[in-house]
């Protein structure tokens, strides 16, 4: 179910109270693993990458973004698991470090991962605005 609030900008925005907000908000969330594969096994790290980063999802439900803003974000981070997969074909020791560890590697408090192939200059910027929401939740998430 999706209620609609009205947020300091007077615009119209999403909450999310209940699971199924998530599934309307990324329906192909289940796919996201295959999206990503370059091998079979990476089918269980994408796994592991989704869940990682679901409840991160979920956080920007409540966050009262308007549609746009919220599927922006949604595509930001459908990016950043394709790129935690891709790093680690790319470099064979970030297969040892757990998907955690290699998400606050790849993430900080100016951004995000250059993306590869590269991206517009303005699509990177927005990109590292997305990042960077999600180092401030992790960060407040584990110090609180």
């Amino acid at each position: 179910m999706v209620s609609k609030h009205r947020t300091g900008k007077d615009k119209p925005a999403i909450v999310a109270d209940e699971q199924q907000t998530l599934a309307q908000y990324v329906p192909d969330l289940h796919n996201w693993p295959a999206s990503w594969r370059v091998d079979d096994e990476d089918i269980s790290t994408g796994r592991e990458i989704v869940a990682i980063l679901t409840p991160f999802l979920e956080h920007l439900l409540t966050s009262g973004y308007v549609r746009k803003t919220l599927l922006r974000h949604r595509d930001h981070i459908w990016m950043l698991g394709g790129e935690m997969i891709r790093r680690r074909h790319e470099d064979p020791d970030r297969l040892a470090i757990p998907l955690e560890t290699l998400l606050d590697e790849l993430i900080e408090e100016d951004g995000g991962p250059l993306i590869w192939p590269a991206i517009s200059e303005s699509e990177q910027d927005s990109f590292d605005a997305t990042c960077r929401k999600l180092y401030k939740y992790r960060n407040r998430a584990s110090s609180g």
